[in-house]
């Protein structure tokens, strides 16, 4: 009787332990949220500097736009709900360009000197390619706009967008923690059962690799005959290399949290992912200008294959272990 009575106390103790949490909630509390809020923090400085200094080349502000850019950067990948909502992900970041509409619209804003554009109801309601980082970037870091007249609009007009993006951020931020997160924990509203809820997040993680490969990496290589520097993202605020980095380092905890419990395929990944990481970090090559000389351009072209072969592993491996497929991602058709 006694046997029998400490199996059952032995049972109910491994029933009550409390188990490992599930996959979904830890990478929403271990990354997407925390990450989320980090960008309103850092979005909500960046407004307030932008409020107080006025100098395109000021450190404060060039710092508190490098914090903000690096916090997006890092959930860049994230395309579906909060940040799909309302076009956020493209106010926030309209790259790639391929038509220059971004210095046309900011020359346009500029020219006409409009105050109601200043106001947040009508900045928030102008042409999408004159707002977010990309548009900001032109304003701190291209002469032809840091040093735009009417000065004292020029100025109004940072300020506009810094608050902009600070409102977008905030957006973003409150539907994850009054909704969104949740849907996503017990699959429910757009999601029938966790398995399509890890293949939102698994695909989000392919659009990330594809993203680095085919846009941060692609668009700056063109051809050997024919590369294209300027087509690289953010350079002219040197930030090129710095994002391939930090998206690479934010994809990596998704994979692996993804990969949790196969440690075998945490042993792969975690391989696959630091040789890319380590030779981002000794590009040296901050705005990727070395794709036009063909000394440097070999490195990058071998931290792209890196990239696609970490790619490929993640869909022949990660994909299947998850039972989920990449499908249409956020990318495809652009």
């Amino acid at each position: 009787m006694k046997h029998l009575l400490f199996a059952l106390a032995a049972s109910v103790a491994v029933m009550t332990t409390p188990a490992r949490a599930d996959m979904v909630d830890e990478i929403l509390d271990g990354q997407i949220l925390p990450a989320m809020q980090a960008l309103v923090d850092s979005s909500q400085d960046l407004a307030e500097t932008a409020g107080r200094i006025c100098q395109p080349d000021a450190a404060p502000l060039q710092n508190a736009y490098s914090q903000a850019f690096d916090d997006w950067t890092r959930v860049s990948h994230l395309r579906f709900g909060p940040t799909e909502t309302d076009n956020r992900a493209f106010a926030l970041a309209f790259w790639p360009d391929s038509r220059g509409k971004t210095p046309k619209t900011l020359a346009n804003h500029l020219r006409a000197a409009d105050p109601a554009l200043l106001t947040p109801q009508g900045f928030a309601q102008s042409s999408i390619a004159g707002r977010g980082f990309y548009a900001l970037e032109f304003m701190l870091y291209d002469p032809k706009f840091a040093n735009a007249e009417p000065q004292d609009y020029s100025c109004a007009l940072i300020a506009a967008m810094a608050r902009d993006i600070a409102t977008t951020a905030e957006a973003i931020q409150q539907d994850w923690q009054h909704s969104y997160a949740a849907q996503m924990r017990n699959a429910t509203g757009r999601y029938h059962d966790k398995t399509e809820v890890k293949q939102e997040l698994f695909k989000s993680l392919n659009t990330g690799l594809q993203m680095l490969a085919d846009m941060r990496l692609g668009r700056p290589l063109g051809s050997f005959d024919k590369p294209r520097p300027k087509r690289a993202e953010a350079w002219r605020s040197a930030r090129s290399q710095h994002h391939i980095v930090l998206a690479l380092q934010a994809l990596h905890p998704l994979a692996i949290a993804l990969a949790q419990g196969d440690e075998d395929l945490v042993a792969q990944l975690e391989a696959a992912f630091q040789k890319p990481i380590l030779r981002a970090l000794r590009l040296e090559d901050p705005s990727l200008a070395g794709v036009a000389d063909p000394a440097k351009r070999f490195r990058i072209e071998a931290l792209q294959q890196e990239i696609n072969d970490l790619r490929a592993l993640i869909e022949s491996d990660l994909g299947p272990s998850l039972g989920v497929l990449a499908g249409f991602n956020a990318l495809d058709g652009d």
